[in-house]
Order: C-alpha cells, then sequence, then structure tokens
C-alpha cells in the first residue's frame, strides 16, 4: 500500500471504525467525520416534528428553504467566483410557477417543484448568457438589473402574479391523493426536497465541472488556454444554481402558500448574499448555517428588536468580516497553536 493511500486527507477528517487498528497495525474500515455529522443531523432534523411545536417547526422549514437558497448562490460566488445581487429573482419565479401550477393545474406532489426548476431553468439560461460574459463589479451590477427587472414584472403583471397583494390561494401540496395540512408533514416534504437539492450542488462541486469552475475562478486566462471554455462553463453554474433557487422557490410556495414580489427583490438576494459571507464562501455548509442565523435573527428576534433585526444583520456581518476571515466555515479550519509563552491562531486558507 502506498504512503498517500494511508494519509487522511486534511479536507475530510475520518474516524476509525471499531475494527481498525491504527497505523501500524492492518488498516480497517474508516467513515469521513463530515458525512457520519450529516448523516447525525439529518436524524435530528427528521425527528424534529415529532418533538417540537408547530411555530418552531414551521420556522425550521423556512430555514431550510432560505438555506437552499444561500447554497445554490454559493455555487456561483464560493465556487465560481460569480457573486450575484440577483439570484433572488429565480427563487421568485420558482415560487411564482409552483405557486400557479398548483393554484391552475395541480397540486400533486411533486409536479409544481418539476416546473418552478424547469422554468426557473429557462429563466436563467435566457438572462444568464448575457450575465456570464460580464466580469467583476459589471457582473454584479447586470444581477442586480435583471432581479429588478424581474420584480418589476412580478407588480405589473398583476393578472397573472396578482400585483403587489402577491399570489394568495395557493392550495396544500397533495400526496397521494390527500393534501398536507399538517405542519409536521410540511416540513418533512420541504426536508426531503431540500436535502436533494443540497445534494445535487455538492455533488455538483465535487464533481470535475465542479473543480473546472474552481479554476475558471482562481484564473480564467489559464484555464482558456488548456481548452476550457469559461463561458461554457460559468453558464452552465448559472443555470445550476438558478435551477436550484427554483426548487427553493417551490418549497417557499408549498410552505407558506402565498408568494409576493418581495420573495424575488433586492433584499432577498442580498440576505442570501449575506449568509453565504458570513457562513463562509465555498464551504457550502457554512452558507446553510448562515441562513438559519439570517432567518433567526430576522424573523424570531426581529419582532422583539422592535423592527431593528435589520441592524442586528448588519452587525452580524461586521464582526463576521472583520473577525472571520473565512466566515462560520472557517472556524473548522482554525488551529491553536501554543508556543513558548504565548498562543497564535493560524487559519487554513
Amino acid at each position: 500500500m502506498s504512503a498517500e493511500a494511508e494519509t487522511p486527507t486534511v479536507d475530510e477528517p475520518i474516524v476509525p471504525s471499531p475494527g481498525s487498528t491504527g497505523p501500524s497495525g492492518s488498516p480497517g474500515r474508516r467513515l469521513p467525520l463530515g458525512r457520519l455529522i450529516a448523516a447525525l443531523l439529518l436524524v435530528v432534523l427528521a425527528a424534529v416534528p415529532l418533538f417540537v411545536a408547530q411555530f418552531p417547526t414551521s420556522m425550521l422549514a423556512r430555514m431550510l428553504i432560505f438555506a437552499l437558497l444561500a447554497v445554490s448562490l454559493d455555487l456561483l460566488v464560493g465556487i465560481t467566483g460569480l457573486p450575484s445581487l440577483g439570484h433572488a429573482a429565480y427563487f421568485g419565479v420558482g415560487a411564482y410557477t409552483a405557486g400557479l401550477v398548483a393554484k391552475h393545474w395541480t397540486a400533486a406532489a411533486p409536479i409544481p417543484l418539476v416546473a418552478a426548476v424547469v422554468v426557473a431553468a429557462f429563466a436563467a439560461a435566457a438572462t444568464g448568457w448575457l450575465a456570464v460574459r460580464s466580469h467583476g463589479v459589471f457582473f454584479l451590477m447586470l444581477t442586480l438589473a435583471i432581479g429588478e427587472l424581474i420584480q418589476q414584472l412580478s407588480e405589473s403583471w398583476s393578472d397573472v402574479t396578482g400585483g403587489d397583494n402577491g399570489l394568495y390561494g395557493i392550495p396544500a401540496v397533495e400526496v397521494a391523493g390527500e393534501p398536507l395540512v399538517l405542519v409536521g408533514y410540511v416540513y418533512w416534504y420541504v426536508l426531503i426536497f431540500a436535502v436533494l437539492g443540497f445534494a445535487v450542488i455538492w455533488a455538483v462541486s465535487r464533481s470535475p465541472f465542479g473543480a473546472a469552475l474552481r479554476g475558471i475562478r482562481d484564473n480564467e486566462a489559464r484555464m482558456r488556454s488548456l481548452g476550457y471554455s469559461p463561458f461554457r462553463y460559468k453558464l452552465a453554474g448559472f443555470v445550476i444554481a438558478g435551477a436550484v433557487a427554483g426548487l427553493a422557490g417551490g418549497l417557499l410556495a408549498v410552505q407558506q402558500q402565498l408568494v409576493t414580489p418581495a420573495d424575488l427583490g433586492f433584499t432577498t438576494s442580498a440576505l442570501a448574499l449575506l449568509a453565504v459571507a458570513v457562513g463562509g464562501a465555498g464551504s457550502l455548509w457554512g452558507p446553510a448555517i448562515g441562513a438559519a442565523l439570517v432567518v433567526l435573527i430576522r424573523d424570531v428576534y426581529g419582532p422583539d428588536l422592535d423592527g431593528h433585526g435589520t441592524l442586528v444583520l448588519g452587525i452580524v456581518f461586521i464582526v463576521a468580516v472583520y473577525s472571520l476571515r473565512h466566515g462560520i466555515a472557517g472556524l473548522s479550519t482554525t488551529q491553536f497553536r501554543r508556543g513558548p509563552g504565548r498562543q497564535t491562531e493560524k487559519a487554513d486558507g
């Protein structure tokens, strides 16, 4: 056995199985610590409706939805290097599509969600072919303009979207012909498809395609010289991110049975970008924690702060930027080393 095969990687800490004998003995089966934590977290999340009241369960479902939006944005920001201020547009497109399909055609699962993903992906492809041709601040402002245009369309197309009043009266999703009216059942429905969306983003980021996106992020000119087409790769990443954002929007329509123009506006895009920055761009799980923190401050503690939840979010952002170089996710790679008479901190880049 080669030395490379015996040495565990830094990115994936491992836990020896009970049958392992250590470095000097014969190797046993080893389970990546990250996967073990993910499995335990999934079990805990699945058990929430059994032990938690309805309001916290509903709030946790909203956290899962916003976390899926943040993770889809992280595919652009952290993996591809394309910070967007209009990503909520595809989130809103998915929400309106799922709501309209459920209201005027069928609420049978998973048809509204499939429609939300397809339409959001089409919207991302139609706008992304122009957006990904730009770089830096130009890309940022162009995505902002696209988001504002789609929001204005949702407000002015009142015959379809309900205008400023929003799209209301969305029926409950139906599974096997039965509507899901209990909060716990809706939560499990959201959890299943949120995990599916997370798995898609994770698989893309770990694939050769994801490696190519990172290469384009780090040195686009070199990737072009190696024969890659940065435009095609960035457009494909843009479409995938938009499709997953549409899935999150479809889940929003299921969970709150109401869609408003604010759901696809600048504020939602900015909060998603804030979640990515606070959680740690490029880590995937970090933005999910950042999204949960944003929803917790905005929707849970915000009403108790006399409407100053946004101010608290701003303070959290400033603290994260100056204190956490790599966001919350960076804490997992922070090493403390004690030297002679002092202690220093080192964070892996």
